[in-house]
Formats: structure tokens, C-alpha cells, sequence
């Protein structure tokens, strides 16, 4: 039939397991199938340009700019529909999925635009509310059939898709055709240029079914006003910017004793959170209500804090901008005690600005842009964040409550217990710093390795977002005094199902948590507006310091006094926090009875916000994650030599010697060494205090590379992480023997390298203070090494002079062999191969990007080696190497940007060898 078999191949699979072909295929480069298609789409473009203008006569005397939006929404969306059908992917590509997108995004205001203005309860709006509902519903299943046949590459799976691709255009047209019962009401009218007159109807039939549909047509309320849009718009922005504040200090506080060794002194900074029980003075809580202006400015100090150089003074001027946010936030949700209105715009702005900030970081691999350890040379957007921010605090001096103020409805005054309140923010702060202000943060937690078998970082981490605007909405839009347990449960389950379990109960578990924790917080923020700021905030922030505190221990027992009271006990620090919820929850309610009819009013106007503002949230998160979404099509960078260059490198976590974000750097120095395999140590940012990050995202996008995090957060690892420009076949994690040091990880993996399997550990062994551990670790990753029975590659840190134990543990009876025996200049990072042509071996400096160095070593792959094949130490001249199998020269000399071969007593320049 005509190209069907060239039409259902994809890229792994074609006929029989692919039989049916998607839109895109349809549409692509086979005649007659494109023509067809796209004769019947300019066929039908006239009728959807007039159903456009027909929607607009229909609704243009009702109030609001809601039929304006549709009419250019949906001019918009068909010129767009023209585009990805005419312009296909083949022609140009970027273009085709920018008109697909378009579409797509237009889609959502063109459908709920069209229900806004359709008389609730008539035959059409029932219809079209249930197309709609299919058409969003189904692109659910799509993606899920989508990522089954991207990253799992499932038979059959794209088949499947294509169904649902197909039932989207359906429910689509069936959407545009219900529009049919309210275009009854029109009649064709044909004027001749002579001024005569035919009819289709009688001009009294004609106005008397006007009159009759007009008089049928129930009552519109006033849509929102545009300045409330602004005004929230604005608040939500600076809530964003006053989270990257608050969550760049401990981020910050990080940086000292990372670089000490230990406990430094500056862990103090964290307590400046406090500065709320300030207002328990009277009078300084009245003179700082007459100056918010000035606290929005001061905190803007922590947006403003990448001017600083110096380390020291860069965490003194973040800590400035938290005490003005805390106070700033203290002080503005209690200044609305008796305005329900302005209360619930506040908690949603505050809830919102964190989603923000979390969407910040899913658009920048989990960088915030504006924090102060970025800047123009690692992908800072500093300069934009000061300006908005000083636009955002313009406008909300400008801001006219009291034209709100008027609309709200009162609510009798009563007593509230504010310690107990304290508890229920304090655990609520710290839940929402510590798992939701980066989307990736439960995907970690819940990560099990290769073959993927739960949700991946990109798209999944973006619908964790949704479920914490939906949350926020949830608890805004209902009665305060409805679902407190309902929120305590959902908080309970949600956290259990994520510590319990791997893969999608764990996920199913986190959307539950990010939804509940949203709501509950509402109602706890509604409390406070009644209770005493200095108490409630005050005490609020100590509890989320403390936990915080209770959250680094649990991995940082080792450094810090007392640490072994809370090694590995994540579960103690969760509960803790939930039950401080629950006292928050129900310890502090008091008498709440608003008026609610005058509420009920309210909250409709508010809904109205919400959902034109959760919408462009919504919709700029599925846009990110579309752009982000991996093609896990990456190839080596020499497959004609059958070359592998691996490497190891300790990174430190990711900051600098100057306190810059090394993430950008570390990607460029790899890239630029053509690492096919790189295992990275010291990974796991994934805490509160190293300001939940992930430092292998941006370097696996933006070179094309398969990642596996390793052990996750709540494995209580400093963490370890492979990069392979091979696709991982199958990946363990290990948390190695570690009786009284700290706990240590390791990745095994199996790599399909040129068709043939290749096994890699990388792994961060104890330190030198705990020699049984060490012998401990090696001992038991010597066994998985020597139980494997594919070529192999050793990555990690031992911890050991060369050729003496614990190090020897490793080679002892496992067929491995060291890189390079002579290289005595050695203690921690080691590379050992078994199975494998082992042709260079150089050390490369680590500029100012963290203490260790980048070792790594070039091998041949070959289908016939044997795993007992002996290694050659002869010596080859560079010339004697062939050009796609040599280190690159511009690292020698003095290198670049502080990259140089020449970084120790031995290994001076790279080492090639030669075989017979």
C-alpha cells in the first residue's frame, strides 16, 4: 500500500512491530500520503478560520477580554496548524517543532476560552467539555507510550502512540463541531452591490431568534480585572526571588566547611533565619510595617550578592537579604489578618514563588540563574534577576491594596496557639526547601538505576511541579476548615511510599506529597495571618533550622559532633517534620467562621487568577521539558578506532575555590578531552545545604551522554556518578561495608561498547582515618569484579599507596591491572582494566575547579580480547599513535584555563603504548 512500510518505521523498530504510522510520518516526505493530507487541511482551513470569527460574533457583548483571547488564540493556533503540516520535520526541523508547539500550547486557551464563553449546562458545552477532557486526557498515555518507545525502546510502543496522536486530532475536529447548536442562531444573509436583498429567512423570523437565544443566555459574571492579574504576577516574581535568596545561604554556608574539612564557624549564618522573633517588640514590628518597600529592597541583596568576590562577604550579604525576606514574609502574611482576600493572594504568591524557583531550575539543570554563585561566565542571568526584581518592587509600591481591600469579606478575630503553629511551619519550611525547591530531588530519591524502570528527571520532574500548583489551588479554593487530615495524610503516605520504594510508587507517592504539603502549608500560612508574627515565624524558622541541621547530619556524622546519633536515619528527620506538621495542623486551630457567601464570591474572582496563572506555569513547564527531553541517540567520539576514553575525576561538589558553580567548566574540560566514560565523585548535591542540585545534568545534555546519578539522597552517600557515551545495558548500586566511617557508594555497570559488553565500577572508597573500612571496601569490590567475566574498568578512590593494600585488594585475584604501576604519585584516584588494549594514560590538572585531578586512560575495544590478556608497558612515541587515538594537544605546556598535563612528579605529559 502506496509507502506504508516506510511510513511505520521509526528509528528501532519497523513492520510488523510498528504497524500503523503517526501524524508526523503521514505528513512527511512519501507522495501521495503528505498531499492528501495536506489537500484535506486546505480544505478545511476556510471553515476553521470562520468558526474562529463565528466564536467572536457569538460572545463579543459579554464582559471581559475573554472572546478577544480566543479570537486571537485561535487565528494563532490554525495559521500555526499550517505550519508543522506544510512545513515538515525533513524541511526544516526547528521550525516544525516550534508550529507543533505552538499548536499545542494555543490549544489549551482556545478549548477553555471556548467553554468560558458557552452558556454552562447546554447540549454544546457538554459535548465540548467532554472532548476536552479527552483531548487533555489522552496526551497522558501519549507520553507515557512516547517514553516507552524513546528511552525504553519498546516494540510496539510507537504504534501505540500513534493512536493517541491520531485520537488528539480527532477529539480536536469533534471539539471545533459541537460548535454547530450555537451557530444555529445565525443566519446567511446575501447582499447584492444593487442594494436588493435575498434572504435566507424572513428579517422578523430572523430577530425574533435573536431575541429569543439572547433572552436565553444566562447571566455572565465579571471576569478578573487586568491589574489583579499584574498585581499577583508581581508578587509571585518577588516570592520567586526572595527563594533564591533563601535558598542560596546554606548553599553558600556549604562552601566553608567543604573546603575546611569540617565544622568552620560559618554554619552560624544559618540562624540568622530567626530574625522574626524581632517583631516579638512591638515596636519594632510597627516601625518595620510602615517600611515593606525597604525589606523587598534588602532582599533583593541576595540576587545582588554575585558582585562579591570574596567568598566571606558574599555570605554576609545573602544573609542580610534572609533576614529582610524572613521579616519581609513574617510581617506580610500577618498584615491581612481580618482580609481573606488579600491573605489568600499572599499564600498563593508565596507557594507559587517557590514553584517558580523550582521551574527555574528544571529550565537550567537544576541551577537557579540568579543565584549568587552564577554569573555571565557560567550561564548567570544576574543582571535580568536585579532588573526584574527592581521592576517587581516598583510596582508593588505602586500596588493598591485597598481597591481589594473593598471586595474582602471580614472574619471574627480570634485566639490562636502560636507555638504550635511554629512547629507546623517549621516542618512545613523545611519539607518544602528540602524536596520540592528542585523537581529532580524525589526522581533521586527514587532512582534505581539500568534498565530504567521509574520515572526519569525530564519529563517526570515537571509534572511534580504541576501537583504543587494544583495543590496550592486546591487549598486556596477550599474551606479553611475542611481537609487538614486529608493534607496530614496525603504529606504521611506521600513520604513513605518515597523512602519505602523505588521507581513509580515512589513516584506516585511524590505527586501525592508535592500536592499535600501545598495545601496543608495553606492552611497553616491562613493560621498565621491571625497569630503573632515573632512566635509564629520566629520559632517557625528555628524548627526548620534545626531540622535542616538533622537533615546534613545524617550523611555528615563522620565531621560533626554527635553525628552518630542520626547516621542513616532519614526516616527520623522525616518523621520528626511530619509530626511537627500535624501539631502546626491541629495543634494551633482556632474559631475561623468568614462570611461564606462572601468568601464563595471571592474565591471566584481568585479561581480566575489562579487559573490563568497555574495555566502559563503549567504550560512553560511542558515547553521546558519538551526542549529538554533526552534523545539517548549519543555516539563515542571515535568509533572508527574503537576507541574508549575513560577518566575519574573527584569534583568536589560542584563549587569552585572561589564559590562559582563549577558545572559549566567541568562540562567544557571533559568535553574537550573526548571522555567517553567519566566516573565523577563527591555528586550527590541532592541536600538542603548543597542547594539540591545535580551536577551531571548539564553535563550529560549539553555533550550527549547516558547518566546514571548512582545511590540517591537518601542513601546517606557523598555520592559517585557515571557518564558513558555508550548506552547503559544494566547498572547496580552498592553501598560498600563502612562500620564507622562514612558510607561508601559505588556504581557496576555493564556498557554495550561496539557490540560487546563492558562492566565499570566507579566508586569512592572510606578515608584515611578509617583503614577497616577501606580494607573493608576493597575487599568487597575486588569479589564483583572478580565474579564478572566481561572485559572490565576500574574507576575510584582507593586511598592507598600504589601496590600496597588496601589498593592491592583490588588486582589481587581479579585479573585487574593497574593503568600505570610506575606512577607512584598517587593516593586516591586509581584506574585499573582487565580485557582491554590499554594505548595512553595522562593526568590533567584540575585548575580552580575543586583539590583532585582528572585521571584518564584511552583503550582499544576489540571482539576478540580476552579478559586475560596481560597489558603492554612499552613505551610508544606520540607520532607512532595514529591521530584519532591521541590526548589533545592543547593541554600541553601551560594548557588552558589552568588545564595542563604538567601536574605531577611523574606523569608529565600523556603516556601512549604499543603492542605487538
Amino acid at each position: 500500500m502506496l509507502h506504508y512500510t516506510k511510513i511505520v518505521q521509526n528509528e528501532h523498530y519497523g513492520y510488523p512491530q510498528e504497524w500503523f504510522p503517526s501524524v508526523s510520518a503521514t505528513i512527511g516526505d512519501w507522495y501521495p500520503e503528505r498531499s492528501i493530507f495536506q489537500v484535506f487541511i486546505a480544505i478545511t482551513s476556510g471553515p476553521r478560520f470562520a468558526i474562529c470569527a463565528l466564536w467572536y460574533l457569538i460572545s463579543r457583548e459579554q464582559p471581559g477580554r475573554v472572546p478577544a483571547l480566543v479570537l486571537v488564540a485561535g487565528l494563532i493556533r490554525t495559521l500555526s496548524c499550517g505550519g508543522w503540516v506544510y512545513v515538515t520535520s525533513t524541511d526544516d526541523h526547528d521550525w516544525h517543532d516550534i508550529f507543533m508547539i505552538t499548536y499545542l500550547v494555543l490549544t489549551i486557551p482556545w478549548q477553555l476560552g471556548c467553554l468560558k464563553i458557552t452558556p454552562v449546562g447546554s447540549p454544546g458545552y457538554r459535548r465540548r467539555r467532554l472532548f476536552s477532557i479527552l483531548f487533555f486526557g489522552s496526551i497522558v498515555p501519549l507520553i507515557y507510550f512516547f517514553i516507552q518507545h524513546k528511552v525504553h525502546k519498546k516494540a510496539g510502543a510507537y504504534t501505540i502512540y500513534a493512536f493517541f496522536e491520531w485520537s488528539l486530532i480527532i477529539y480536536d475536529v469533534a471539539f471545533d463541531a459541537s460548535a454547530a447548536t450555537e451557530f444555529e442562531r445565525f443566519d446567511v444573509d446575501i447582499r447584492l452591490a444593487s442594494g436588493f436583498k435575498r434572504s435566507l429567512r424572513s428579517s422578523s423570523a430572523v430577530e425574533e431568534k435573536q431575541n429569543a437565544k439572547q433572552r436565553s443566555l444566562p447571566h455572565v459574571s465579571p471576569q478578573v480585572d487586568t491589574f489583579f492579574i499584574f498585581d499577583l504576577c508581581a508578587r509571585i516574581l518577588f516570592s520567586y526571588l526572595s527563594w533564591t535568596t533563601y535558598s542560596a545561604l546554606p548553599l553558600l554556608i556549604w562552601y566553608f566547611p567543604l573546603w575546611h574539612m569540617g565544622i568552620s564557624g560559618f554554619e552560624a549564618s544559618y540562624f540568622v533565619l530567626v530574625a522574626p522573633l524581632l517583631l516579638l517588640s512591638n515596636p519594632i514590628r510597627n516601625a518595620l510595617r510602615s517600611q515593606m518597600t525597604l525589606l523587598r529592597l534588602l532582599t533583593l541583596l541576595g540576587v545582588v550578592a554575585f558582585k562579591v568576590h570574596d567568598p566571606t562577604a558574599r555570605l554576609l550579604t545573602v544573609s542580610a537579604g534572609c533576614i529582610a525576606q524572613t521579616l519581609y514574609w513574617a510581617l506580610q502574611l500577618t498584615s491581612s489578618s481580618r482580609r481573606t482576600f488579600a491573605t489568600d493572594i499572599d499564600i498563593v504568591s508565596f507557594l507559587f514563588g517557590l514553584a517558580l524557583h523550582s521551574i527555574a531550575k528544571l529550565s537550567y539543570y537544576t541551577l537557579n540563574p540568579l543565584w549568587p554563585t552564577m554569573h555571565s561566565l557560567n550561564g548567570g542571568w544576574n543582571h535580568t534577576g536585579l532588573a526584574l526584581g527592581a521592576l517587581t518592587v516598583a510596582v508593588l509600591h505602586r500596588s493598591d491594596r485597598a481597591s481589594m481591600t473593598k471586595r474582602e469579606a471580614p472574619t471574627s478575630q480570634s485566639s490562636i496557639n502560636s507555638s504550635a503553629l511554629a512547629f507546623g511551619l517549621g516542618g512545613s519550611f523545611f519539607l518544602l526547601h528540602s524536596m520540592l525547591s528542585d523537581s529532580s530531588t524525589i526522581i533521586l530519591w527514587i532512582w534505581d538505576g539500568f534498565p530504567i524502570r521509574g520515572p526519569l528527571v525530564v519529563p517526570h520532574g515537571g509534572l511534580l511541579i504541576i501537583a504543587m500548583l494544583a495543590g496550592t489551588a486546591c487549598g486556596v479554593l477550599q474551606h479553611p476548615r475542611v481537609s487538614r487530615a486529608a493534607w496530614l495524610a496525603g504529606v504521611t503516605s506521600g513520604l513513605t511510599l518515597i523512602y519505602v520504594f523505588p521507581g513509580y510508587p515512589g513516584y506516585i507517592g511524590g505527586l501525592a506529597f508535592a500536592s499535600s504539603i501545598c495545601g496543608a502549608t495553606v492552611q497553616l500560612l491562613r493560621d498565621a495571618s491571625r497569630g503573632r508574627p515573632g512566635i509564629a515565624f520566629g520559632l517557625g524558622y528555628l524548627i526548620a533550622v534545626i531540622l535542616a541541621l538533622m537533615h546534613v547530619w545524617v550523611v555528615a556524622y563522620a565531621f560533626v559532633p554527635g553525628g552518630p546519633l542520626l547516621r542513616e536515619r532519614t526516616d527520623i528527620v522525616l518523621a520528626v517534620s511530619t509530626a511537627c506538621l500535624a501539631v502546626g495542623l491541629f495543634g494551633s486551630r482556632a474559631s475561623y467562621q468568614p462570611d461564606r457567601h462572601a468568601v464563595a464570591a471571592l474565591h471566584r474572582a481568585l479561581f480566575g487568577g489562579l487559573r490563568l496563572v497555574s495555566a502559563a506555569l503549567s504550560i512553560l513547564v511542558f515547553v521546558i521539558c519538551y526542549v529538554r527531553f533526552p534523545t539517548f541517540d549519543y555516539q563515542p567520539y571515535h568509533a572508527e578506532e574503537r576507541l574508549l576514553t575513560a577518566g575519574i575525576w573527584t569534583v568536589h561538589f560542584g563549587l569552585d575555590n572561589d564559590m562559582w558553580s563549577s558545572e559549566t567548566r567541568m562540562r567544557q574540560i571533559i568535553e574537550e578531552l573526548e571522555l567517553d566514560v567519566i566516573g565523577l565523585l563527591e555528586t550527590d548535591t541532592q541536600r538542603l545545604i548543597m542547594g539540591q542540585r545535580d551536577l551531571t545534568q548539564q553535563i550529560a545534555e549539553e555533550i550527549g551522554m547516558y547518566v546514571d546519578f548512582g545511590p540517591g539522597p537518601n542513601k546517606h552517600t557523598w555520592g559517585c556518578a557515571l557518564l558513558s557515551k555508550f548506552p547503559i545495558i544494566q547498572s547496580t548500586h552498592h553501598l560498600l561495608p563502612s562500620p564507622v566511617g562514612e558510607l561508601a557508594p559505588a556504581i557496576h555497570a555493564t556498557l554495550d561498547v561496539y557490540g560487546r559488553h563492558v562492566d565499570v565500577i566507579v566508586s569512592h572508597n572510606g578515608q584515611e582515618e578509617d583503614p577497616e573500612d577501606r580494607r573493608l571496601q576493597s575487599l568487597e569490590l575486588g569479589r564483583i569484579m572478580r565474579e564478572s567475566k566481561n572485559p572490565f574498568i576500574f574507576l575510584g578512590y582507593v586511598v592507598s599507596v600504589p601496590g600496597q593494600y588496601p589498593q592491592r585488594h583490588l588486582t589481587d585475584d581479579t585479573g585487574m591491572h593497574d593503568i600505570e604501576p610506575s606512577d607512584w604519585d598517587r593516593w586516591c584516584e586509581y584506574i585499573f582494566l582487565r580485557g582491554l588494549k590499554r594505548i595512553g594514560y595522562a593526568r590533567v590538572h584540575r585548575s580552580t575547579i575543586t583539590d583532585t585531578e582528572i585521571q584518564t586512560g584511552k583503550f582499544i575495544v576489540g571482539d576478540n580480547f580476552s579478559i586475560d590478556m596481560e597489558p603492554s608497558y612499552v613505551r610508544a612515541d606520540e607520532s607512532e599513535i595514529p591521530a584519532g587515538q591521541r590526548y589533545p594537544a592543547q593541554f600541553r605546556g601551560d594548557g588552558v584555563r589552568g588545564h595542563r598535563y604538567n601536574n605531577n612528579e611523574v606523569v608529565q605529559e600523556p603516556w601512549y603504548y604499543k603492542y605487538d
